[in-house]
């Protein structure tokens, strides 16, 4: 299998990020979906924001924003990651792509501390600083993994017509075209870009 997108595409269960149990369940069922294949593509799509101010967050809102965005991310990769190896171990090809194995963490500009997204229009401070953590999450996963050849990239779809978009304002990008832009950015990206931070159209951002 190409891709498995923890949002219940192709029947794959969707797993709760936060509970250990039901992302193993996630993996059991998709490794007896793939009938002793590796997985190729992973993308870390789910994540929370919660509204919030310098003066007015809160520990739970930076608590649960963090569970969810970061420690979610790193449980789902880890309980895929033999998948991923495998499929690594069985493409025979050099190099990295998303057609070999690779681990695609969903973050935002909102997270750059060089150049955060719309701060004008929000602090926001529990989900910028989860995305920053997960920012490093995926930098350690692409160093750390790099023997395996998986390639690991943070990636930003851009501000899109999406419950949690248009939370924070009149999003300009429709889903339709984020997701376009994604796949053909995700099928160009290379061990030239493990470790890096790109938005939905390849371009490097600013960590």
């Amino acid at each position: 299998m190409d891709l498995c997108h923890l949002s219940g595409a192709r029947g794959t269960p969707c797993p709760e990020v936060t509970d250990p149990s039901s992302i193993q369940a996630a993996a059991a069922r998709v490794t007896e979906h793939l009938q002793g294949a590796g997985l190729n593509l992973l993308i870390n799509n789910a994540g929370i924001l919660r509204p919030g101010s310098l003066e007015s967050e809160t520990p739970e809102n930076m608590s649960e924003v963090y569970q969810n965005n970061v420690t979610g991310a790193m449980m789902v990769s880890q309980a895929f990651l033999p998948l991923l190896r495998k499929a690594s171990k069985e493409k025979n090809q050099k190099g990295m792509s998303c057609s070999k194995a690779a681990i695609v963490n969903m973050s935002s500009k909102g997270g750059s501390i060089t150049n955060p997204l719309i701060l004008d229009v929000g602090h926001f401070i529990s989900y910028r600083c989860s995305k920053a953590a997960l920012n490093m999450l995926t930098r350690c996963q692409s160093l750390g993994f790099a023997e395996d050849e998986i390639l690991c990239v943070a990636l930003h779809p851009g501000w899109v017509q999406t419950d949690m978009g248009y939370s924070v304002g009149q999003a300009p990008l429709t889903v339709d075209a984020s997701v376009k832009k994604i796949l053909n950015t995700l099928g160009h990206l290379s061990e030239m870009d493990n470790g890096t931070f790109v938005n939905w159209e390849g371009e490097t951002i600013a960590w």
